[in-house]
């Protein structure tokens, strides 16, 4: 395989490319994983910063250990907010009182589609429409599904190709009179597809729609700029680029000029104006905090915090430069492979299109995902036939890259024999 596709070049370039970047330091502030040779997951689930344990075992020995149930007066009950408003500084350009960390991504889709589904449907009775794209993310398409049952909606779908995403125009011709809020995935889970946030968010309105976006793909890898937008609502995880941790809370962004109407249907006591009154009925706490519920996840806030901490001192500018530069090489390296070997990029080329993975496709992809596995390279399968190549800018090494598609080409190569 490697005389085949001229691997002593890609080690050669990838060697070049690690010694001239500018954020190459950074792979090392991350935790290391004996065995693994490339992590190419980086889009599901980032690496641990480092010194992570440390921090969490300090924040059990002093923050909790020695401060008790006072840490909610100190600073805990506010959190979701400080930790908020940080994100939305950093990595989606929201002002100050917009962003919230609290519950999961689905759980904030929910709160937040629901809340503009109920205020469009109450002002105006005609708009009973949602408009997603048929290759949204599963989990947004049965949220509004849910919700159009329980608010006796319809659901008006636009056709989109897995292989790129939604587009402007198809927006366009989707959006009417009827419709209350459009929900699409800012950057597409499977090919990576980045939409064109301000034109879509300027075409719902002209239509009277709200739009809700998913920055679960975005988030710490494409700039995203909410504000300047005018973008109504979002939420996204915290657990990919954001390096947060398997199951890490989620923020959601309401825009400032909504929140004194519309109104999240969980309503949990530590939403409520004044949640230590314990009194009767529910009045909404002002600003963000109404989108809050329940307990804030304070413990799972920390490793959160560490890693917008890490993209801050990175700059997303310079974060996005290394992305597309990523990609960019493991392009390179996949369209030098044979063309009888058969893999297709299903990603878009250009970059004002391009997320922060790579999308693979193979037919014989799923037969080789125990081998690349047990060889030390994590790749993110996704069926039929996709391998999506997840890549962090700040985790992932130039090097990396060539290591695992070299043993990824290998690996169909023997496959096929």
């Amino acid at each position: 395989m490697s005389a085949d596709t001229g691997a002593g070049d890609a080690r050669r370039a990838a060697a070049a490319l690690d010694a001239a970047d500018p954020l190459a330091a950074f792979a090392s502030r991350f935790e290391t994983a004996p065995g693994v040779r490339a992590y190419f997951d980086g889009n599901s689930l980032g690496r641990p910063v480092a010194g992570l344990a440390q921090r969490m075992a300090s924040f059990v020995r002093e923050d909790w250990g020695t401060r008790l149930i006072r840490g909610w007066d100190e600073g805990w009950m506010h959190l979701p907010e400080r930790l908020g408003d940080r994100i939305g500084e950093v990595a989606l350009g929201a002002g100050p009182g917009q962003t919230v960390v609290a519950d999961s991504t689905t759980v904030l889709l929910y709160k937040l589609l629901r809340a503009l589904a109920d205020a469009q449907t109450t002002a105006d009775s005609r708009r009973t429409e949602i408009v997603l794209d048929t290759d949204n993310f599963p989990t947004d398409r049965y949220l509004a599904e849910g919700v159009a049952a329980e608010r006796s909606m319809r659901l008006r779908w636009i056709e989109t190709d897995p292989d790129t995403g939604v587009r402007p125009e198809q927006v366009a011709e989707a959006v009417s009179e009827r419709c209350a809020v459009v929900l699409l995935s800012h950057v597409a889970y499977r090919s990576g597809w980045v939409a064109d946030g301000a034109a879509i968010t300027a075409l719902a309105h002209d239509a009277g729609a709200l739009v809700l976006w998913d920055l679960s793909h975005s988030v710490g890898v494409v700039p995203v700029d909410l504000d300047a937008w005018a973008a109504d609502a979002a939420a996204g995880c915290s657990y990919k680029y954001l390096c947060g941790g398997p199951g890490a809370p989620a923020f959601g962004y309401l825009a400032q000029r909504h929140q004194a109407w519309a109104r999240q249907p969980v309503q949990g006591w530590m939403g409520r104006r004044h949640p230590f009154e314990m009194g009767p009925g529910y009045e909404p706490a002002p600003g963000i905090r109404g989108l809050v519920s329940g307990t804030p996840p304070v413990v799972a806030m920390v490793p959160v915090q560490a890693g917008v901490e890490l993209l801050a001192e990175a700059g997303l500018g310079a974060v996005r430069a290394k992305s597309l530069a990523l990609t960019d090489f493991a392009w390179e390296i996949v369209e030098s492979w044979p063309a009888e070997l058969g893999v297709a990029i299903a990603s878009p080329r250009e970059h004002r299109h391009r997320g922060g993975h790579l999308t693979l496709r193979h037919p014989g992809f799923q037969d080789v995902l125990a081998e690349l596995w047990a060889d030390g390279v994590v790749p993110d399968f996704r069926h039929p036939d996709a391998l999506r190549i997840g890549l962090s800018p700040l985790s992932t090494t130039f090097a990396e890259v060539e290591t695992g598609l070299d043993r990824v080409g290998a690996a169909l190569l023997r496959s096929a024999r």
